[in-house]
């Protein structure tokens, strides 16, 4: 493992950093769809995927079928509203169990995703749907599913995080531990005539960082970038606070190294989604929780290449102790969106946008969930159309069911 030098640039003050501004007054907040803990699901944790008609889908890790173990979903455009349509619903057992991450598409129109746990070594699938080639007359198709591979534990277990795709064809994505121990790996699976082949990229360990729960993305040289939740270290609690990690290709295999690493002292702590990069190297990424001279706040970070380093600045503080647990969005404006958990008026979680200027990001509030109909705690990242529309989850609240606290909505903010 090499570590690259880190220069950090932190923020002397917050007000210089960030001026907050109110909500929107423009923009409508709309439920689209009240998961009922049935065949359509219940507690969606993740995002949505959009196709090029505007159509959504995306999983629920509870619900589904008579076993509970999780399903996926559309959501259509029909004139003004919106047709729900179950897809798959998970059994539980060889087909897998329980999705915690998005469904990507392929160039072959078939969805990809993975489940935590389930399939033939019980610790997770990666798997594929495709939609059935007739028409049904009098119920919606489901569609058909294969699994691409069973992790079994000598090859990692519990992928939780999305899904990314090359221009071959070949899938990459991370389990959450490496064997039945902590750690964690980077995986590559390629499709071949035989079947699909596992091949392991990075295993974690204590000095580097484990649990990289969220996913890995690619810049434009083929480089893979993600975050470990723990490690290296014992601060954060014992655990270590996490890092930021780069692999990069090479002739004899993929080098790790380690971008950031967060501590007692810096801003945010322990990540949870991935990171995203813009056109220039970029990488934007969030932590639900901080440590040291933010107490437990929070953070919007961004990671700026410099010389032979690279440079950690703090795009935005939350007050709170709960802030965003996905990866954020872009837009071509260079606009960043994305949620939080427990921040917001009503302790529910919000929808927020940051846009960058001269003096720094601008932060505004679009939508703060009240734990009702309109739902609360979000776990997902915000998906945006090309009409500038946002669309996300939020696991409780809405209007049915789960134990009266509701069993999760689709919702949809319009400009």
């Amino acid at each position: 493992m090499s570590h690259l030098s880190i220069s950090i640039g932190l923020v002397i003050a917050v007000a210089l950093m960030v001026v907050a501004t109110p909500s929107i007054p423009a923009q409508t907040f709309n439920v689209i769809h009240n998961f009922t803990g049935g065949l359509d699901g219940a507690a969606p944790r993740v995002g949505l995927t959009t196709d090029r008609a505007g159509n959504l889908y995306g999983t629920t890790p509870t619900g589904g079928g008579a076993s509970g173990s999780g399903a996926v979903y559309e959501l259509a455009r029909k004139g003004t509203g919106w047709v729900f349509t179950p897809l798959y619903d998970f059994q539980g057992g060889s087909d897998g169990a329980y999705p915690y991450a998005r469904v990507v598409f392929g160039p072959d129109g078939s969805l990809y995703g993975t489940t935590a746990f389930g399939g033939n070594g019980s610790l997770g699938t990666v798997f594929r749907l495709r939609p059935q080639g007739t028409t049904c007359r009098t119920t919606p198709c489901g569609w058909n599913e294969t699994v691409l591979f069973a992790f079994d534990g000598s090859n990692g277990n519990q992928p939780v995080g999305d899904l990314v795709m090359d221009g071959a064809g070949n899938l990459y994505g991370a389990t959450s531990y490496a064997g039945y121990g902590i750690g964690g790996t980077v995986y590559e699976l390629s499709p071949g005539s035989g079947g699909w082949t596992l091949a392991i990229l990075h295993t974690f360990s204590s000095d580097d960082g484990y649990q990289p729960v969220g996913g890995v993305s690619f810049d434009n040289a083929g480089n893979l970038y993600g975050t470990t939740k723990f490690g290296p270290g014992n601060g954060c609690g014992g655990e270590g606070c996490g890092t930021i990690f780069q692999l990069a290709p090479s002739q004899s295999g993929w080098t790790e190294n380690i971008l950031y690493e967060f501590q007692n002292g810096g801003y945010g702590a322990n990540p949870v989604g991935g990171v995203i990069l813009d056109s220039a190297g970029n990488l934007y990424g969030t932590t639900p929780f901080g440590q040291g001279q933010d107490g437990t706040n929070p953070v919007v970070f961004e990671l700026t290449p410099s010389g032979s380093g690279w440079t950690f600045n703090a795009c935005h503080v939350f007050t709170g102790n709960s802030g965003p647990y996905s990866s954020l969005s872009m837009d071509s404006a260079g606009n960043l969106y994305g949620t939080t958990n427990g921040y917001g008026a009503y302790g529910y979680g919000s929808v927020f946008k940051l846009t960058p200027g001269s003096g720094g990001w601008v932060y505004t509030n679009l939508h703060d969930f009240s734990g009702g109909s309109d739902g609360g705690y979000p776990y997902s990242n915000v998906t945006l159309d090309g009409s500038g529309n946002l669309y996300g989850t939020a696991s409780v609240g809405g209007t049915s069911g789960c134990g009266g606290v509701g069993c999760g909505v689709v919702w949809q903010i319009t400009p």
